[in-house]
């Protein structure tokens, strides 16, 4: 019994320090792919995981699959495939130059398996969950029909699904997409949704007039009323000073009511990349430990969105112990 979680498996290429793309002939690489992310958060907090994707049958897909295993992710249902691997470039901001991220992603083989590919009957056996997010559709047609397939098989099988909007406007636009039909689609289905006002704007074709709080609470009771199946929603609020210092709180509501943390300052940021993926590993770990508490998720989303910010790479590999020290407040050695 595991966690699905379905998406595409990338390299992340970055030049040192926090320099601009190719200023020297440098990169360094690591694994990305926003529900691996997910994926391995929870792996090293203990929880049983799955990764379904499919990868390049080279040393860059091979080098992928031997990074998720050794976070503790089962890789068993990934396959490997004649093609190429996705790829993505990230400028690190500094100051006042916010980070950039150039996409090399296209005619991947996992965007261009067709999705009658997935035999998801086999791959959602024994699935506690699946966990989707708006990237995937938003690759190309191949993608979005595999992912409403993989909803509707959780479906049909009473697996709960939580998705991630993650809403990419470079990728919905770089094909003929019709993104609100077809996220709306997909969290259709979907018990659990990580999206705040904005998206559920977008979903939904309205503004929010309140602010702070009240916005996202009446945002999300638009989003419940609006789809029958959503009991949480889950979200942070970010206020960014420059690219070392950011303000962020956390928030998760259900149809009852909403908990909201207090914001946090996080400064002298070393990478922000994965924060929100974090973030939602953290919620599904609160969730899951606490039986379903807001207050519980939403802490354990903050803490672990926190902490990643001061990791490099896009995934967060810290463990529950590490929650429990940032819940205590410590900040000196831990000997």
């Amino acid at each position: 019994m595991s966690i699905a979680f379905f998406g595409e498996l990338m390299l992340r290429l970055s030049p040192p320090g926090r320099e601009l793309l190719l200023q020297t002939p440098k990169f360094e690489v690591n694994v990305g792919g926003a529900e691996a992310n997910v994926a391995t958060g929870l792996a090293c907090l203990g929880h049983k995981v799955r990764m379904i994707s499919a990868v390049s049958d080279n040393p860059l897909g091979g080098a992928v699959i031997g990074e998720l295993r050794r976070r503790g992710v089962d890789t068993s249902t990934i396959v490997s495939e004649p093609g190429r691997l996705g790829l993505y470039f990230l400028t690190p901001g500094a100051g006042l130059r916010a980070s950039e991220v150039v996409y090399d992603r296209a005619y991947s083989v996992f965007a261009r398996r067709p999705a009658d590919a997935w035999d998801w009957d086999a791959l959602l056996d024994g699935a506690t969950r699946l966990h989707l997010s708006g990237i995937t559709p938003a690759l190309g047609h191949n993608t979005a029909s595999a992912a409403i397939a993989a909803a509707e098989a959780a479906a049909a099988k009473g697996i709960p699904v939580s998705f991630d909007g993650n809403y990419r406007a470079k990728l919905w636009e770089s094909w003929d997409s019709d993104p609100k039909a077809v996220l709306t689609r997909l969290i259709g289905h979907a018990d659990l949704l990580f999206g705040n006002h904005r998206d559920i704007s977008l979903l939904l074709g309205r503004q929010f007039s309140g602010d702070g709080a009240d916005r996202r609470r009446e945002a999300a009771e638009a989003a419940f009323a609006a789809f029958p199946k959503l009991q949480t929603i889950a979200n942070t609020a970010r206020h960014v000073d420059d690219a070392d210092s950011h303000c962020v709180s956390a928030r998760v509501d259900t149809r009852a009511g909403g908990y909201q943390t207090d914001e946090v300052l996080i400064a002298g940021i070393v990478d922000r990349i994965g924060a929100g993926d974090a973030f939602a590993a953290g919620v599904l770990h609160g969730l899951i430990e606490s039986g379903g508490d807001a207050k519980a998720a939403a802490r354990a989303g903050l803490a672990l969105t926190a902490l990643k910010h001061s990791l490099p790479g896009d995934a967060s590999l810290f463990t529950r112990e590490d929650l429990a020290a940032f819940d205590e407040g410590g900040l000196d050695v831990r000997r």
